[in-house]
């Protein structure tokens, strides 16, 4: 059997200050425009949550109107400062957000609404805690930093999922000018159930834990591949180590180092010293999206 590549130190330095200056150049190219275009939507969506609660002094009375709309729902949750995610609301208020629920469950909706009333950012709406109305300047300043707020926000996570995405479609396109068969998603408990040589899936269950691909190699083993995209060192713990090298551990543990290969392509920014634990200590191999070639060519060894 082939074995699949271990980098050195040197090596791992080369490679990861090439993907540090691809995710540099990603991020400086970025269109200002897509901030922009959300700010827009959002300045729009915080004033209508202003002007349906009475520039937040009426929140009780426009509870329903608030809750059972998506767009004021999610800029209700920036009226508190820091922000308060859907989840931590659902916890905090012991919520369920389906409109039905709202409707009928009032003592729940009082709750919602206490929740984010007690963590208000007195700092952009202290006309509120003063209970007075708010100047013109007041109003159009707590509007312009909500807005900036949520668009930031919304900007960060479709910079993740977009990164993943574009990974993921650059491995399935490389996969398949290879002349690798796409089958379809499924779980796989036993060696029998897996991708043949040349054939591979999308996100499945391998085991215990789910793999971004599984790929038949073909000298009879399985790539268990993960996509992950770190925007910095400290990042890189907890997309390589702790989740794709996690991974590594258990594959190889339920399946044996014989039958199954665990992956991972990355993208961005890594710590050497987290490279190495997952490489050497977690038995997790390394690939690099700006060389996917590299990947595909490996696999390909595995013929003979």
């Amino acid at each position: 059997m082939i074995a699949p590549p271990r980098w050195t130190e040197e090596e791992l330095d080369a490679e990861r200050a090439k993907a540090r200056e691809v995710f540099r150049q990603e991020r400086m190219q970025e269109p200002l425009e897509q901030y922009l275009e959300r700010f827009d939507q959002y300045q729009g969506v915080v004033e209508d949550l202003l002007e349906t609660t009475i520039d937040v002094s009426k929140l009780d009375d426009a509870a329903l109107a608030v809750l059972t709309d998506p767009n004021l729902l999610h800029a209700f949750r920036y009226l508190a400062g820091p922000p308060i995610s859907e989840d931590d609301l659902r916890v905090l208020a012991e919520a369920v957000f389906t409109p039905s629920r709202l409707r009928d469950d009032e003592d729940m909706v009082r709750r919602i609404i206490e929740v984010v009333r007690a963590g208000l950012d007195r700092r952009r709406f202290p006309w509120v805690t003063e209970a007075r109305e708010p100047t013109e300047s007041e109003r159009s300043g707590a509007v312009l930093a909500s807005a900036a707020m949520i668009a930031t926000s919304r900007m960060s996570t479709s910079r993740r999922s977009e990164g993943k995405g574009r990974q993921e479609a650059l491995v399935e396109e490389a996969l398949v000018a290879a002349q690798m068969k796409k089958v379809p998603t499924r779980p796989i408990q036993t060696m029998n159930q897996a991708p043949k040589p040349g054939e591979f899936c999308r996100e499945s269950q391998l085991g215990s834990r789910k793999a971004d691909f599984i790929i038949g190699l073909y000298d009879d083993r399985l790539l268990a591949l993960e996509c992950k995209v770190s925007n910095s060192e400290i990042n890189s713990i907890k997309r390589l180590n702790n989740d794709a090298a996690s991974k590594a551990t258990t594959w190889l543990k339920e399946f044996g180092n014989k039958n199954v290969v665990p992956s991972a392509v990355l993208s961005g920014v890594f710590k050497r010293r987290h490279l190495l634990r997952a490489q050497d200590e977690q038995g997790c191999t390394i690939f690099w999206a700006h060389d996917i070639t590299s990947m595909i060519q490996w696999i390909l060894s595995t013929r003979v």
